[in-house]
């Protein structure tokens, strides 16, 4: 292999002649990792609060991650799914455990409900929703007369797919990609009376719903948590009238917000959970899981990936969900993102702070939330923004408290 021109300049340049600038880059390149620190080309060192958006859910290079891939990579990476591999049934298993606590309000584990969930690997996060639009539509042609309208919520985010940005209540997202592919509709997050209003009186051109799909907390849609009350308000609207609810968790799930899942913080269980990021540090995979009602009624033939759960990606799964069981992260995450969200709100200049756990949004009172990531940047501390008056928040889990007062001391000093 040729040697090439590590530094950074040598990186933009090459990136500007031959990738798609479908990013605004920040100018740094990282080259390793442990825990929540980076290092970039220079050998600089920075606190990261952004965790590759999210998904390296234990750090840069836990070492059981590390272990698993490691020892994987030398055996078998892609075989296909015709075949069994190892760690993709016992991963599954891990899941349905999960997805079947039951915890308090504050994401302590307290018990289980005893479902089997049944799962379905893929790639990423909007494949995983692709995979629950399609169960919502088979459900509707099963169960209720070929009904196949599924309602989201105003500010949502569901992937970058047609369908999945259909899905996604943001219209600014929809520009320049239409025609998009119907049978999608929106309502107000935290307005129980808008979504029974609307499933009593779809609107004209609309079909009937088979199902709503929600986030819990809007991650791309500046950091909106849905309360509890209106969680379970769609749950109940939902069974009455032999609807799906699926919650997309691609961003909110494993333990990011303190329980194993964050519609467990509300006391619900719903048809159909996505997730991606967190599910393997870092390491590319999706799933979307089923209760076994819903489930079994794909069968051989009606979904497939390529390398959704391949041989490296289980590994790295299994690793992963285990490894936050065993070493208890979600106490970690609610003591942690308690005091942080603490140590957010009395910043100068925040307004307001959302969210759960380690994922938390800090709304600004000036639009400097840019300005604040390039300086943080410059001062050894990865930050991300949504839009000009948003910092958003998603270290890595493993982030220790002294790190955190850290990014509250830089932030307090650029604040102030």
């Amino acid at each position: 292999m040729e040697a090439y021109d590590q530094t950074l300049a040598a990186a933009m340049d090459a990136d500007e002649k031959c990738v798609m600038h479908t990013y605004g880059r920040l100018p740094v390149e990282f080259v390793s990792g442990s825990g929540a620190e980076l290092v970039d080309s220079a050998g600089r060192t920075y606190v990261d609060c952004l965790a590759g958006i999210g998904a390296v859910s234990l750090g840069h290079c836990h070492p059981a991650v590390t272990r698993a891939l490691s020892r994987q990579v030398g055996m078998l990476w892609q075989v296909g799914n015709y075949f069994y591999v190892q760690n993709r049934g016992e991963l599954a298993q891990d899941l349905s455990r999960l997805l079947s606590s039951t915890c308090d309000g504050h994401g302590h584990v307290t018990g289980t409900t005893g479902t089997t969930w049944k799962t379905f690997f893929a790639n990423s996060g909007a494949e995983a929703n692709e995979g629950a639009i399609k169960l919502a539509r088979r459900w509707g042609a099963t169960h209720l007369g070929g009904a196949s309208t599924i309602v989201t919520a105003r500010q949502s985010f569901h992937g970058r797919t047609l369908a999945t940005l259909a899905a996604t209540g943001q219209e600014s997202f929809h520009q320049d990609f239409q025609p998009l592919p119907a049978g999608f509709v929106d309502v107000p997050l935290n307005d129980a009376a808008a979504l029974t209003d609307l499933l009593d009186a779809m609107p004209k051109g609309v079909g009937a719903a088979c199902a709503v799909m929600l986030e819990c907390v809007q991650g791309e849609g500046g950091v909106w948590p849905a309360t509890p009350e209106y969680l379970q308000a769609v749950a109940r609207e939902c069974a009455e009238r032999g609807l799906l609810l699926m919650v997309d968790e691609v961003q909110t799930g494993f333990f990011r917000c303190g329980a194993p899942f964050c519609y467990q913080l509300a006391g619900i269980e719903p048809d159909v959970v996505s997730m991606a990021k967190g599910i393997a540090d870092g390491f590319p995979m999706g799933a979307v899981a089923a209760r076994a009602q819903v489930a079994d009624l794909m069968g051989p033939g009606d979904h497939g990936s390529t390398f959704g759960g391949n041989a490296l990606a289980a590994a790295a799964g299994r690793a992963t969900v285990e490894a936050m069981q065993d070493e208890h992260i979600g106490e970690h995450v609610i003591a942690c993102g308690a005091r942080f969200r603490e140590q957010l709100a009395s910043l100068p200049h925040v307004r307001e702070v959302r969210g759960h756990g380690l994922m938390l949004g800090a709304e600004l009172d000036a639009p400097v939330a840019g300005r604040l990531v390039e300086e943080g940047l410059r001062r050894g501390v990865v930050l991300n923004h949504i839009g000009d008056r948003i910092l958003r928040f998603l270290p890595p889990l493993v982030i220790t408290q002294e790190q955190l007062d850290h990014v509250a001391g830089v932030l307090l000093d650029m604040l102030s």
